[in-house]
């Protein structure tokens, strides 16, 4: 008997794919838009607000405690009400929040709306990998996820943009950077209307009927005639018995605690930089529009790192894609440590950009792979909450340690928190062309 997982995964690359694939690229575009934003809008209001490290520190980092929270709540919810109830709302969620944040009258009051943007955000990303990756076809799954990780440039592209041509226009040009951020509020209604929920968490819940329409809407797109051979959805007893894993059985506590020190290592490093990057170049004696512009270039180099990545994914495997491009990501960032003129800072910044980059696409597309359906979206959403933990940290560590010994320092620190997450990710078990865990 055929099930209707192994339907979906082979099945060619449709236009439904496409479809599943750009209508989740967007929201995550926007999440990165929102989250990129935020260096920018911090960097003017250090000299618009005349605001000190420890607050300019509190602002970058209050919302990855959202993320953090988020992202372990929102997991539990998609493994529960389902994947794609959960992506609009957290979209609705960060993207009203992120307009009122652009009425702002006090630092209080814009770090209270930083943090719950932040709860939508990190709920979010999980969610839309353990979405993406549950229709993608098996032999190009992570390929397929890479992608989706690669409009994560693209909002990031947006967000340095923005930043250099509106934020510096007026006194008021972060605030019309971060009322843009509206936007995810009205797409989370594309979302709802127009994704499907994962076949296999229908199934999880016995909605059978529900699965089969999915199946075969995608099949008719492939010009596969549907299967006489479907087998039934598991029976409740058996879906009982699943529902009580957990991410630390036996089975997968080595794979969990892996996945967690490679997603702490590369949230401390990516977000350390890349959040303080537009204040760093500003301290170092550059004006405002000339560190945005560098950030904008630097910006770019992320989009080919994402394109290597998921070619390379297919070729050499997730762990081997995912070890290299964080060592490529440690020696950038050791290189940038060392950058004291603009053409050494462009070039560092961009490797780091290209590396970074490129591993996040490949952690991405591991992540969902680890686990069985019953806790594929709990065990994604909870080792993204313990990264964002990193991302918490990272941004209030920057001055502490500018003080103590300058670029040099904090760079120093980012690279070898991507050695540990490489010498982790080299742990995690291969997954290439294997059928995901039901």
């Amino acid at each position: 008997m055929t099930t209707r997982t192994q339907r979906l995964d082979e099945l060619p690359f449709t236009a439904k794919h496409r479809r599943l694939l750009a209508g989740s690229g967007v929201g995550w575009a926007l999440d990165a838009m929102d989250v990129g934003l935020i260096s920018f809008v911090m960097a003017a209001l250090a000299v618009q607000w005349d605001l000190s490290s420890t607050q300019l520190s509190w602002i970058g980092s209050i919302g990855f405690l959202g993320m953090a929270i988020g992202a372990s709540v929102g997991g539990l919810l998609a493994d529960r009400i389902g994947r794609r109830q959960v992506f609009a709302a957290t979209l609705l969620l960060y993207g009203l929040a992120t307009g009122a944040a652009a009425l702002s009258t006090s630092v209080a009051m814009l770090i209270a709306l930083r943090f719950v943007v932040g709860l939508g955000l990190g709920a979010e990303l999980p969610v839309a990998s353990t979405l993406v990756s549950e229709f993608a076809p098996r032999k190009i799954r992570g390929r397929v996820v890479v992608a989706l990780e690669a409009f994560w440039a693209a909002g990031w592209l947006l967000a340095a943009l923005i930043g250099y041509f509106v934020v510096p226009l007026n006194d008021d040009g972060w605030r019309w950077a971060l009322a843009i951020g509206l936007v995810p509020a009205a797409y989370a209604l594309v979302v709802r209307l127009g994704l499907p929920e994962s076949v296999r968490f229908l199934e999880s819940r016995g909605r059978t009927d529900e699965a089969e329409a999915i199946v075969l809407d995608y099949e008719r797109s492939a010009g596969v005639a549907p299967r006489a051979d479907v087998a039934d959805a598991p029976s409740e007893t058996v879906q009982a018995e699943v529902a009580r894993r957990s991410i630390w059985d036996a089975g997968l506590r080595a794979r969990t605690a892996a996945l967690w020190i490679v997603w702490f290592g590369i949230n401390f490093s990516y977000y350390g930089a890349f959040i303080w990057l537009p204040s760093l170049l500003v301290a170092q004696g550059f004006d405002l529009v000339t560190s945005f512009g560098y950030t904008l270039i630097i910006t770019l180099a992320q989009l080919p790192g994402y394109a290597v990545a998921a070619w390379l994914i297919e070729v050499w495997g997730r762990r081997t894609t995912l070890a290299l491009f964080l060592a490529g990501s440690a020696v950038s960032a050791a290189l940038f440590g060392l950058a004291d003129t603009p053409g050494t800072i462009i070039a560092a910044g961009m490797a780091l950009s290209f590396f970074n980059l490129g591993a996040w696409g490949a952690l991405y597309a591991i992540g969902p792979e680890l686990y069985p359906t019953s806790v594929r979206g709990s065990g994604t959403g909870a080792a993204a909450a313990f990264g964002r933990l990193a991302s918490i940290i990272a941004p209030l560590l920057v001055p502490l340690l500018l003080d103590g010994g300058g670029n040099g320092l904090v760079f120093s620190m980012f690279a070898v928190s991507f050695v540990i997450a490489a010498v982790a990710a080299i742990t995690l078990p291969e997954r290439a062309q294997v059928a995901l865990e039901d």
